[in-house]
């Protein structure tokens, strides 16, 4: 589409219940190739875990910080003051500046010449990837009306997949013919000029433009911070989605923060097949498991919200046996037969998790809101799923040295348990009468 035309145009609030038109789904497009780099970018230090650990001498527990607690502790705490801001400024702003400052970590990591350089620049990722995801999860919604953002919501959720996938690809591949240090400057360069992609084509909509209309205006008055900070954590509802997704995400992060680590290792995979086959796997599980879930929660959640927590749970029951299979199969091709139903099934929460907050705020609360369920959700997943795999294998290592990430990863067993429990927990809440003001 034209240019000018997307960035003249003039954006008022439009009926409840309008479809989206061509140029909701170019902004979706371009917000998800965003959310690509986004993931790319932060999972591209485990792609290549096993060349940076050779180069550098590291101990798996100094991997499992640096993609781990290093980054999350910087990329949650960021995320708060980042979502206030961009509830009471230009979104996408914030988000232009976020991925370019992002990127430009990225590109340092590549020309770090010792560990504490690449964990200083593993910091910075996360400073500029606070201001990616919540800021991008409000424009959304205010480009899609409820009964399709479920939708939305699942295909920019795509991006972590397709990062991934592409991580594995064309990282792996970079790292294979020239050095993993050409991968980390590549991406960081393609990143800084989708930064400038969507300051020029992507234009700010009105919040609210799409929700029902309010008495009390909420679209358009700016959320005060520590008020909205409060009613979240005091929504049974929000407390209880933040809780069991953090819980998940220690699954998700723990097996994607090793998972090319222990196929190489453990099970004799080449940097090569990890670039074909594994990042197929990726691209495959992960990105249906994604859209599925989405269209799921559109179609069920009209018949019961409960839909919102019964989900994931059936899914992270289902992904268990699976999951132990993986570590035990003997060989690489088996092994990544197993994790197929794990990568396809362990994101079901993310898009119905998404699509909740989102529907249950309302629309000057969204993008805080957002980053305070990333926060929370991030802080426990992402810093200590790696973590927690990482020092259990240097732990084990002594006593199991050719298999000490194997018994590492059963590690991440209780916590599949523990996140169907909580799932289970939120659908007791959404049981009762909704008593917040969202959107919804």
């Amino acid at each position: 589409m034209h240019a000018e035309s997307m960035t003249n145009q003039s954006w008022q609030t439009d009926a409840p219940g309008a479809r989206p038109d061509a140029r909701a789904w170019f902004v979706l497009g371009v917000l998800c190739f965003v959310y690509v780099i986004n993931f790319l970018d932060r999972q591209l230090l485990t792609i290549l875990a096993k060349p940076i650990q050779d180069e550098f001498g590291l101990t798996d527990g100094q991997l499992g910080l640096l993609g781990g607690l290093y980054f999350a502790l910087f990329y949650c705490v960021l995320a708060i003051p980042v979502g206030w801001l961009a509830d009471r400024g230009n979104r996408v702003k914030i988000l232009s500046l976020a991925c370019a400052l992002w990127s430009a970590a990225t590109a340092a990591c590549g020309v770090a010449s010792s560990y504490p350089q690449l964990a200083i620049a593993r910091m910075a990722v996360g400073v500029g990837e606070a201001g990616g995801v919540p800021p991008s999860y409000a424009i959304i919604t205010d480009y899609f009306p409820p009964g399709i953002r479920g939708r939305a919501l699942a295909l920019f959720n795509l991006g972590p997949p397709i990062g991934q996938a592409l991580g594995v690809a064309f990282g792996a591949s970079i790292a294979a013919a020239y050095s993993w240090r050409s991968a980390f400057v590549a991406v960081g360069v393609v990143g800084i000029a989708t930064a400038a992609i969507v300051l020029l084509f992507v234009r700010e909509p009105a919040r609210g433009r799409l929700d029902a209309p309010r008495p009390d205006s909420a679209a358009q008055t700016k959320a005060p911070f520590w008020p909205t900070c409060r009613r979240f954590f005091a929504d049974p509802v929000l407390l209880r989605l933040s809780i069991a997704t953090g819980v998940t995400q220690i699954v998700t992060y723990g097996t994607l923060g090793f998972a090319v680590l222990f196929l190489m290792r453990e099970k004799g995979m080449t940097l090569q097949e990890v670039a074909l086959y594994y990042a197929l796997l990726i691209a495959v599980a992960v990105t249906s498991g994604m859209y599925l879930s989405g269209r799921l929660i559109d179609r069920l959640v009209p018949r019961s919200r409960t839909a919102y927590a019964s989900l994931p749970a059936v899914a992270l029951t289902l992904a268990i046996p699976f999951f132990i299979g993986f570590l035990w199969a003997d060989r690489w091709p088996l092994a990544l037969a197993f994790l197929a139903l794990p990568l396809f099934l362990n994101f079901f929460y993310l898009s119905p998790a998404v699509a909740l907050v989102q529907e249950h705020v309302a629309p000057n609360e969204r993008v805080l809101s957002g980053a305070l369920l990333l926060l929370v959700m991030n802080l426990v997943g992402l810093g200590l799923g790696p973590t927690i795999v990482g020092k259990v294998s240097e732990w084990l290592k002594p006593t199991h040295p050719d298999h000490s990430l194997q018994l590492a990863f059963h590690s991440l067993v209780p916590f599949y348990v523990l996140a169907v429990l909580c799932f289970m927990w939120l659908a007791r809440a959404l049981r009762q009468p909704a008593k917040h003001g969202g959107a919804s």
